[in-house]
């Protein structure tokens, strides 16, 4: 098991140190980064989430709910926990609270999780992870789009709050990163196969998402010093601690199958991920304190998750 770990987390900063060193050796530019994170959030990424979703049989989906409510509930908490408390006592910006929300509820399940779940489920959890990544991209990560662009359309003249909420509703909803995996489930749901040259299609390019993502994390990591404050530790015990805490809660209160309360609780301590910075990027926003929230959660989850791992699956 710690060989998983090893394995899940070593490339992980290894893709990363290579962003990072691109960056500071000036091979790519670390300012002009708006390509890359078109081809992460808009191609790449809604590709992988489609067809991880679309893939899966009607069966495998349903059987999987339990887990897509546990986990949307423990982000769910955990997103708005972060953000009335950013909010109350750090003062933070309506935009500045909802990426920092994001980054500490949603976990890195592309980059760190599929291969932590590949080395200690094997191939059945594959569907449980597209799951767990579609609760993420469903439900939170709406909520932080529909936040950012009620912010950048506030000085718009002539619009009344309940114009500039649809606007920001519906543009949040239109995003690749959400669509794909609503669609994905309703073609599952449908019983409808993509058939394998779309299949095949689709992964060429989806496969890319979680080492371009990565390396692009790297890359906006390298144009700004990494911060380590009250704030940056305070996210790092919610991200690493708090949210596999609240997912056992959940599953501890209610009638879930005991292989799938230990898979919630891995996938839930998976440390903070990279949406809350791709964001920050795509609206022009300081990513700096969500960057640095990455970077420590991830270094830090080498002990979380050798603790979860060896707690759940010793045996």
């Amino acid at each position: 098991m710690d060989n998983a770990i090893l394995v899940a987390l070593v490339p992980v900063f290894f893709v990363m140190a290579i962003g990072y060193a691109a960056g500071k050796l000036n091979v790519v530019d670390n300012h002009q980064v708006g390509s890359l994170n078109a081809l992460v959030m808009d191609f790449a990424l809604p590709a992988s989430l489609f067809v991880a979703t679309a893939s899966a049989s009607r069966s495998e989906l349903l059987s999987q709910a339990p887990l897509f409510g546990i986990l949307g509930a423990a982000m769910l908490l955990l997103y708005f926990a972060t953000y009335f408390i950013q909010r109350i006592f750090s003062k933070a910006s309506k935009s500045d609270a909802s990426l920092e929300a994001l980054t500490i509820a949603f976990p890195n399940l592309a980059g760190v999780g599929l291969p932590i779940v590949s080395a200690v489920l094997g191939p059945t959890g594959m569907v449980q992870l597209a799951v767990a990544l579609a609760a993420g991209s469903i439900l939170v990560s709406p909520i932080t789009l529909i936040v950012l662009e009620l912010e950048r359309g506030k000085g718009a003249v002539g619009d009344g709050p309940v114009v500039r909420t649809l606007r920001a509703l519906r543009r949040a909803l239109t995003k690749p990163v959400v669509l794909a995996p609503m669609l994905g489930i309703l073609i599952s749901l449908c019983g409808l196969q993509l058939g394998a040259v779309i299949e095949a299609s689709l992964l060429l390019i989806g496969h890319a998402s979680a080492g371009v993502a990565l390396f692009l994390t790297g890359l906006i990591l390298s144009a700004q010093a990494f911060r380590l404050n009250w704030r940056i530790v305070a996210a790092t015990g919610m991200a690493d601690i708090i949210r596999p805490l609240v997912a056992a809660a959940i599953v501890f209160l209610l009638p879930v199958p005991s292989e799938m309360a230990k898979v919630a609780i891995l996938l839930a301590a998976v440390p903070s991920g990279f949406f809350g910075i791709l964001f920050a990027v795509n609206y022009r926003l300081d990513s700096a304190i969500t960057g640095s929230m990455v970077i420590a959660s991830t270094v830090f989850s080498i002990a979380t998750m050798a603790v979860v791992i060896a707690v759940l699956f010793s045996r």
